[in-house]
């Protein structure tokens, strides 16, 4: 069986009798109830101890990333300012959403899957530019490709690659991502307000005990969900995890079944998955991990590839 036989999800997702699954009100209930957790954790963060608010911080931003990328993909049934202002308050404060939606959906070209100069969320270097790094950042690169740089210091790598790209942008004379900048900048300042004088949590301690974490667990999503492999199907990785991660990811976990049906709705995707499993993990040459324990065993400390791309 090829990748071709995996049933076609559009004819086999479940059919949305309802109004509340046309408007895909799960998400919107699962948004508004994100938001209420959200607030209620920071009224009364003093009485939490540091490593609670760590987790409970940690989860909820990156459960608000999920809902970002659902928006990107889903939630069609909506209206385009609908659903980007549903995720619009910048809860991890660092990136702005509309830069995210551009460049995660450049990332679904799948013949590019993996490239590392047309694929922006690959971590994979071309082989000239790999040769042309020095020894410290070729140490680095190679030691982002374990679980325990990743996940603990790589939110610091990608903070700084971020930073180091728009500040080249500026130096180069392109000004034309500072407006996205600014609006960035005027959203965030309410959510710094309700943190801070409405909440009373230092901004140290929201970028300790949320963002950090939060990005740490984005980390861990990203780790392997791609690999090198000749066709587009077989890069794409199925880790079946457990609920918790499955509501965390909102199931893009399932990654094969994202990337073959991008604007299936996140509670549709474990349906789907479990009466295909056997099609969609023969699809993606089995590339599959039972869990994110799995994947921690096996690569805290050893790099899951090589970062060099074998192809480009």
């Amino acid at each position: 069986m090829t990748s071709t036989a995996v049933p076609n999800p559009a004819r086999t997702t479940p059919v949305r009798r309802h109004w509340w699954w046309h408007y895909e009100v799960p998400t919107l209930l699962l948004a508004a109830a994100l938001y209420v957790a959200w607030a209620a954790l920071l009224w009364w963060h003093a009485a939490l101890p540091g490593w609670a608010l760590f987790v409970a911080g940690g989860f909820l931003a990156q459960l608000h990333s999920s809902l970002q990328h659902e928006s990107i993909h889903a939630m069609r049934h909506l209206p385009r300012w609908l659903r980007h202002a549903v995720v619009w308050p910048p809860l991890n404060l660092w990136l702005p959403y509309p830069f995210y939606n551009r460049g995660h959906s450049s990332h679904h070209v799948n013949y590019h899957l993996t490239h590392p100069e047309r694929d922006n969320e690959s971590a994979y270097h071309s082989a000239p530019a790999w040769a042309a790094y020095g020894p410290a950042w070729r140490c680095i690169y190679m030691a982002n490709q374990t679980i325990a740089f990743r996940v603990v210091l790589g939110p610091f790598l990608r903070l700084w690659k971020l930073v180091s790209f728009e500040t080249g942008q500026v130096l180069s004379g392109n000004f034309s991502r500072l407006p996205t900048w600014g609006w960035h900048a005027l959203s965030v300042a309410p959510v710094l307000y309700c943190v801070t004088a409405v909440c009373g949590m230092g901004l140290g301690e929201y970028l300790l005990y949320f963002v950090y974490p939060g990005m740490m667990l984005g980390s861990l999503r990203t780790f392997t969900e791609h690999r090198w492999a000749d066709t587009p199907h077989e890069r794409v990785a199925i880790v079946e995890s457990n609920l918790v991660f499955g509501l965390l990811y909102l199931f893009n976990n399932l990654h094969h079944v994202h990337h073959r049906a991008p604007t299936m709705p996140w509670y549709e995707i474990p349906v789907y998955f479990r009466k295909h499993r056997a099609a969609v993990l023969e699809a993606n040459g089995n590339f599959y991990y039972r869990g994110y324990g799995e994947i921690v065993r096996r690569h805290l400390f050893r790099p899951v590839f090589t970062p060099v791309h074998p192809a480009w």
